[in-house]
């Protein structure tokens, strides 16, 4: 039987995955930075077998300048910082991490809509602040709280996540209407779920055909009291309308786990916008740590996987 031949890996981008990573199952050496910067990608993979990969881009330019990399795991599902063209042409598989969401995504979907429909943030900081304390009463009533049971949540993107979002809403009462790029049974077009909903949550890659779907024109589509809830991609709403939308009560609020740039070291006009209605979680929705240690094994077996001679999870495929 041949030997297991030995494997240098690096992963770049360590800081991005809060759980540990387990040791692979055959021989190796392993590296592992908290964060790398553009300029520093060719000197800590030159000596790389297999790559580990977050957000860190890996291009052309780079990959070039590498020609001992054999693999390229991408610890998450989407793999656009890779120069995938490249690595085709030169034969270097990449891998990604599939279906590791389907809890933890849905559920800060869930946990954004409720505390919106029921105003829990304003109700929370009046009691911090000592309100409740000067009221004569046993409690009052300046925030207005609607049921989820009855109401109507709209989706905008109906795959996996979209779907497990739609299953829990019904199962709290939820009445679920959605509209995607695809066709499926129920469907219907993106004006409706505009009109009819209470609650609008997006579940949709961002692409040229969805960039800015939601703008000043969907928004005045929207129902007064309608809240928008994207745990999906930054870029999909545009950001200075939806300031406007909420400034001027057009809508009744919106959940956002996602910005156009991140982390928004230029500020961001949602951050400074300091509305009540307007509750933004910094790019968290995936991150249980459950979800996170089922990322953190999927990416092991994948370079498990991938040594033993049946590569899984590959995207060049």
């Amino acid at each position: 039987m041949a030997e297991t031949p030995h494997y240098n890996i690096v992963f770049l981008d360590r800081a991005t995955l809060g759980v540990p990573v387990r040791k692979p199952n055959f021989p190796h050496s392993y590296k592992e930075y908290e964060e790398t910067v553009a300029d520093q990608v060719v000197e800590r993979l030159a000596d790389a077998d297999i790559a580990i990969i977050n957000k860190v881009p890996l291009r052309a330019a780079s990959l070039e300048k590498l020609p001992k990399l054999k693999l390229i795991a991408v610890a998450a599902t989407g793999t656009d910082v890779v120069d995938k063209a490249y690595c085709k042409a030169h034969n270097i598989p990449v891998s990604n991490i599939r279906n590791y969401a389907d809890n933890t995504v849905p559920e800060h979907t869930l946990a954004l809509i409720f505390a919106l429909r029921r105003n829990l943030v304003p109700y929370v900081l009046d009691v911090r602040r000592g309100k409740w304390q000067t009221i004569n009463q046993f409690c009052y009533f300046d925030h207005p709280i609607h049921d989820i049971s009855g109401s109507t949540l709209g989706l905008i993107g109906y795959g996996a996540l979209g779907k497990s979002v739609g299953a829990r809403a019904e199962a709290l009462g939820m009445k679920v209407i959605a509209t995607d790029v695809y066709d499926f049974p129920g469907k219907v077009d993106l004006d409706t779920v505009l009109r009819e909903s209470d609650v609008i949550s997006l579940h949709c890659p961002l692409t040229e055909q969805t960039r800015n779907i939601i703008g000043a024109p969907e928004l005045k589509k929207m129902k007064k009291d309608a809240i928008l809830i994207n745990t999906a991609r930054g870029g999909l709403v545009e950001e200075k309308a939806l300031v406007e939308a909420l400034k001027s009560g057009e809508i009744g609020g919106a959940g956002f786990d996602v910005l156009t740039v991140e982390p928004p070291k230029n500020g961001n006009v949602l951050l400074d916008a300091d509305l009540p209605n307007l509750l933004i979680t910094p790019h968290v929705a995936w991150a249980s740590v459950e979800a996170m240690t089922g990322l953190s094994n999927q990416l092991v077996d994948n370079i498990e996987a991938w040594v033993a001679g049946k590569p899984r999870n590959l995207v060049l495929e």
